[in-house]
């Protein structure tokens, strides 16, 4: 089986479940108890928190442990309605997580206004469009550092300087940047960062939202209960997850940037040698700064739904795994441009540490002889 989908998920890696393993048996006290196990558990915490928080260069009093990314991006945008306790204008990028997207539109029900910003055909966002829909009113802008589906990565740093140059809060998903590009927050001007364990080789079930002070000031709790996380998410703290997704944020900035070239060539070998082995397909997203790992590829003339079913020893996917099931085109590559017909004629390809060059040439032979099959399929289907 070769596992290409690293976007999607990402197996747990060895130091990191050798950190988490002792916490569910031998130190497995509740870090809000007052004893020495409670104590001991508070300290694993405050050790992790220091490791996310370097993560992406921010400080440990800011980082707030989520159950994922989708609450944490939940928290920077309803949070931030909550906390100013008014409705609220948002802009979010047209390629947004569907966890931003959702939570905006949810939103415009309490009275809040929302406008996409849309990105140009190379799925880079649209800075011009961005300075004309942005103004003093402007509460948030939501714009993620790299997208999950066609790798491209987003000129932040631009973005941020228009969002503070009106007042506003920038809020920046960086579940898909860290371990694969350098991700400096501080630098960058993003004021809340959301991450995720399980897309850099952590546990499922954790992640964290890691606001500045200025945007802790204006945010508030969605989740109330025990005053855990100084009263910004309560909850009893996983404590084994928090302690694994330290350390995978602590091997991110180092063995993963570190491997990001050798992946890089593995992508680029992936597409290079299916243009050779398939006529008319193209990438999306090519001409934009990409993720080293990604690659969307549409293979026209058929369907991918249809060419993944052909390809049962090769896990690939078509988009975001977390609208996987629905039976809607990507909205990522319907915002670039592509109609329905061309974004559902798209596979996403993404590698990671254990990708082998054996794995790249396994896909790029089963998909070419699967695109042929399905095309066949459909062309005599067209024909009658």
């Amino acid at each position: 089986m070769a596992y290409l989908d690293y976007n999607a998920t990402t197996p747990v890696d060895d130091r990191v479940l050798k950190v988490m393993m002792p916490l569910f048996t031998e130190w497995f006290g509740n870090p809000s108890s007052n004893h020495e196990s409670g104590r001991a558990a508070a300290q694993v915490v405050k050790e992790a928190r220091r490791k996310v928080a370097r993560s992406v260069m921010m400080g440990a009093s800011d980082v707030i442990f989520t159950s994922g990314a989708t609450e944490a991006n939940n928290l920077a945008l309803a949070g931030l309605q909550r906390g100013l306790d008014r409705p609220i204008k948002i802009l979010a990028g047209a390629t947004e997580h569907k966890s931003v997207l959702q939570a905006c539109a949810s939103l415009v029900c309490d009275g809040s206004k929302f406008r996409t910003i849309p990105v140009y055909p190379d799925g880079i966002i649209d800075i011009g469009a961005l300075e004309s829909r942005i103004d003093d009113d402007t509460d948030i802008v939501s714009v993620m550092a790299a997208n999950s589906e066609t790798g491209v990565v987003h000129p932040i740093e631009k973005v941020a300087r228009i969002v503070h140059d009106h007042g506003s809060l920038l809020h920046c998903d960086a579940t898909q940047a860290i371990g694969k590009v350098p991700f400096d927050a501080d630098k960058i001007g993003a004021d809340m960062v959301t991450l995720s364990s399980h897309k850099i080789y952590g546990p499922k079930g954790c992640g964290a939202l890691v606001a500045n002070r200025e945007a802790r000031r204006r945010i508030a709790a969605i989740i109330h209960g025990g005053g855990q996380e100084k009263d910004m998410r309560s909850g009893t703290l996983n404590v084994p997850a928090i302690a694994g997704f330290g350390e995978a944020c602590r091997i991110a900035i180092t063995d993963g940037l570190a491997d990001a070239p050798r992946q890089r060539r593995l992508r680029d070998e992936f597409e290079h040698d299916l243009y050779d082995m398939i006529q008319n397909i193209s990438i999306n997203g090519t001409g934009a700064k990409r993720l080293p790992n990604t690659s969307n590829v549409r293979l026209c003339g058929a369907l991918a739904d249809a060419v993944m079913v052909r390809i049962p020893s090769v896990d690939i996917s078509t988009g975001s795994a977390c609208s996987s099931n629905t039976i809607e085109p990507s909205h990522v590559l319907v915002a670039m441009g592509l109609d329905r017909t061309a974004a559902d004629e798209s596979i996403r390809v993404s590698v990671g540490r254990n990708t082998t060059r054996n794995d790249i040439k396994e896909a790029v032979y089963e998909i070419s002889r699967a695109t042929e099959f399905v095309r066949s399929i459909e062309n005599r289907a067209r024909a009658i």
